[in-house]
């Protein structure tokens, strides 16, 4: 069964996280998702807030874009917040924009190969391995986490292009398809991944979807059901006012979305 989801865009206000994720619980949505995005939102910040809001929802991040923070960094944070509220936590690794990461001093040569390094320590790392790594952009030295999760969060990876996608069928516990695939788009993408990892089972697979504001239940449902149909195993979507627009007002109009629409569709899908 599919799962589905709700995209809290950094384009909406920090402060208005928290009514939205409480909305998703609320309605029966078992996943709210958010990124982190220059210069707007950071992503393990309100994702600890947001669970900390709720009591049964899972919150996914894609993605955290790996030139900005050390790795061990981002392992002892995904650590400390899984151990916080275990089971709940879906964490995404991904490039980054390059201009973005230009505009900080964080672009790297090869950003495929710092992904590789990074996700393959990061997983390491949460699965309480002691690490000695002199890679040509990770470098650890007797470096383990004091504070291990009791059972590691999956660490997905994020991405769109042939050699990223092998990376995260190698690598990673899932995928995060962010680039608005059409459901035939993501059929092919999906190849790349099961060459690199010969199968798909127990493999989470996450495309990120755009639905309008006046979309109605039926068009949500039949969205969602058309990635599941190629191999989606989760479809979180994202709310725009029209083409192309931004997401669709504040606060309210997101939360009361959910309350309405969202609760529905989510009926309908477990149905």
């Amino acid at each position: 069964m599919v799962t589905f989801g709700v995209i809290f865009p950094p384009d909406q206000p920090p402060e208005s996280l928290l009514a939205v994720a409480r909305a998703t619980e609320a309605a029966g949505i078992p996943q709210l998702w958010l990124w982190e995005d220059c210069f707007k939102e950071s992503g393990l910040a309100p994702a600890a807030a947001a669970l900390a809001a709720t009591q049964r929802l899972t919150v996914g991040i894609g993605l955290l874009p790996v030139p900005l923070r050390n790795a061990a960094i981002t392992a002892m944070e995904l650590a400390t917040v899984e151990r916080m509220f275990p089971g709940r936590l879906r964490p995404g690794l991904g490039h980054g924009v390059l201009d973005w990461m230009g505009q900080v001093g964080a672009r790297v040569a090869s950003p495929l190969t710092l992904l590789r390094e990074y996700a393959d320590a990061v997983r390491r790392l949460l699965h309480g391995e002691r690490l000695d790594v002199d890679g040509r952009y990770v470098h650890l030295h007797d470096v383990a986490l004091d504070w291990p999760p009791e059972a590691a969060p999956p660490v997905l990876v994020g991405a769109q292009r042939p050699k990223t996608l092998a990376v995260a069928g190698e690598l990673g516990d899932g995928v995060i398809l962010t680039g608005e695939e059409t459901p035939d788009v993501t059929a092919g993408l999906l190849d790349h991944v099961r060459e690199a990892r010969g199968h798909l089972d127990g493999f989470d697979v996450v495309n990120f979807a755009t639905v309008q504001a006046d979309s109605s239940v039926d068009e949500v449902v039949e969205t969602v059901r058309a990635y599941a149909a190629v191999g989606v195993t989760t479809v979180p979507v994202v709310v725009v006012a029209g083409p192309g627009g931004p997401p669709a007002g504040g606060v309210f109009e997101l939360a009361g979305w959910v309350a309405d629409v969202g609760a529905e569709v989510q009926r309908r899908l477990t149905s």
